[in-house]
């Protein structure tokens, strides 16, 4: 028998998780920034079923600020990205380069990508 909340976190479990992290980085260190950055999503993306879509882009007027747009399976794969030794290492290796933050749950309304595009 499902609860209600038991029935929400089901519903959770089969929901991508969507998040976007929005990072000012020391501009003096970008390019070792955009170097961790970059290794971390491909290993993210190859090893981990889990993590779906990982964008990082940076702001043409402003390089050091840094958007990523995050799609996982569900909120458990999420977790477990976090908990991962190649995400534990981009943050170790990265925590005096970041100087903000802000991480924003999103909710989808249209996620559209042409067939055979990154």
């Amino acid at each position: 028998m499902l609860t209600a909340s038991s029935g929400k976190l089901l519903a959770q479990e089969n929901t991508p998780y969507v998040r976007i992290a929005t990072i000012v980085v020391d501009s003096t260190q970008l390019e070792s920034y955009k170097a961790a950055l970059q290794e971390q999503a491909a290993a993210a993306i190859s090893k981990e079923p889990g993590v779906l879509t990982l964008y990082a882009v940076y702001d043409k007027e402003h390089p050091a600020h840094v958007t990523v747009f995050e799609i996982y399976a569900s909120v458990t794969a999420y977790q477990s990205h976090i908990k991962t030794p190649h995400f534990l290492k981009y943050k170790s290796t990265v925590e005096k380069m970041v100087k903000s933050l802000v991480l924003t749950d999103v909710v989808p309304i249209a996620l559209a990508t042409k067939p055979g595009q990154p």
